[in-house]
Parts: C-alpha cells; structure tokens; sequence
C-alpha cells in the first residue's frame, strides 16, 4: 500500500515554522522602519505658492535674521508667518532691481498685496492632533538654535523637513540637551552655530559651546524646562 503523504513532509511542521518566524521578523522589521515618521515625513517639501521663498537667498546670501519674518518666535508657542506687507517692503516696484530679483519671480507677492491676501504658503512641520504646539518660545528662550531642528535653512533654495521630530527625537535631546544649547544671543545665526557644532564634533557625545554651562542654568529654573513625562506634550 503507498503512503498518503511523501517523505519529505514530514518536515514540513519545521519548514512552515522557521517560514512563519522569518516572516513574522521581516514584518516587524518592516515596521520598525518604515512606519516612522523618519521614513515618511523628513525630506518633505511641499510645492510653495509662486516662486516660493529661497531661503537660501534671503538667509544664506542677504544674511536676513530669522526673527525678520518670523517675528514672534521669541514670545509665541508658534513660529508666526510674515504677512504679506513684509514681503512688499522689500519687493515693491521701484524698491530693487529687475536684473537682481526678475519682476517674474515676486510678481505673486505683489499680487496678493494689491489684492490684500494672503499668500497661502504651505505648512512643512506639522504635529500630530494629540500633541500640544512645539513652544518655540521656550525652546529659544532655553538656547535652542533654530538649526537643531530645522537644519541648515540658509542653504535651502526650497526648505524640506530636516527632521523627524518623533517622540523619540525630543526625548532624547530632552534627556541630554548640551549638544544643542548655544548663547541666547546666538540661536538664530546659523553659520555660526553650524561652525560650531562642527568643531565640537558629532555624535551623542558632541557639546557646543558652552552648553554644559547653559544646561546648569536651565536646572535652576521650574522643571517644566525639561520634561519627560506624557503629560508635557499629550493632551
């Protein structure tokens, strides 16, 4: 009488749960690294109204500081967006040079203020609903460079999303924050700290300067500065 079954299923069992083991790590694996918001959020950048905003002119090349445009980072949770009579103080007709900037390019700025609009620039660092706004207020105030989080903006000719600003991300400058903390007076002259940083090294173990001392001043002041629990960021 033949069997009913080959030979060689006997080891089937063994083969379907190495198979099902394999599978079940290369699932996780998968997870673990694309499904993160390191995968998927940095490196984005949105297509901007017009010609969009160069930073890397208006920062890198005319040197303009941060708090030109963004002018209630130093007191509001929110990096405000410039209105749109910034912009025409400098880009009015008559103000420069159509062979420096083509009237082609900040056209739609004119537009939008002879129309009194908005320009409707698109958001690129955007939190989770269940998370509270990023103070960026308390971050400046403690010495946190706009670099840290938002990169090297001065060369950017349109600005992508630099970091992935996960849970994961914050805690752990929360926990060690020196590598990030520079001179007040300094946080938002970004060559200056990306010289730095660079002296200083890279890696966990890198320190600006100064950031030992800056950290210790933090320390004295209300916990809050440097929290970790659910309740600092989460609803």
């Amino acid at each position: 009488m033949s069997t009913i079954f080959p030979k060689w299923m006997n080891h089937f069992p063994t083969a379907s749960a190495f198979g099902g083991a394999m599978a079940l790590c290369t699932a996780v694996g998968v997870v673990w690294y694309y499904f993160t918001p390191k995968f998927w959020e940095v490196g984005y950048m949105p297509t901007q109204p017009g010609s969009g905003f160069p930073h890397h002119i208006h920062v890198g090349k005319l040197g303009l500081d941060c708090r030109y445009c963004h002018t209630q980072v130093e007191n509001s949770a929110e990096a405000n967006v410039p209105n749109v009579a910034t912009c025409i103080g400098c880009h009015a007709e008559n103000r420069v040079r159509d062979d420096i900037v083509p009237p082609a390019r900040i056209q739609f700025v004119r537009d939008a203020y002879a129309a009194d609009e908005s320009i409707q620039w698109r958001r690129i660092h955007k939190l989770p609903d269940f998370v509270r706004n990023f103070p960026h207020n308390v971050h400046v105030d403690a010495g946190v460079s706009c670099y840290s989080c938002h990169g090297m903006i001065g060369r950017m000719p349109v600005v992508h999303q630099q970091e992935p600003i996960s849970m994961g991300w914050c805690l752990d400058c929360h926990r060690d924050p020196t590598p990030h903390l520079v001179p007040k007076d300094k946080v938002t002259d970004l060559f200056w700290v990306e010289e730095q940083l660079a002296a200083a090294g890279n890696g966990p173990t890198q320190r600006s300067p100064g950031g030992e001392a800056l950290l210790s001043e933090l320390q004295k002041k209300p916990l809050h500065l440097l929290p970790e629990n659910c309740g600092a960021c989460h609803y």
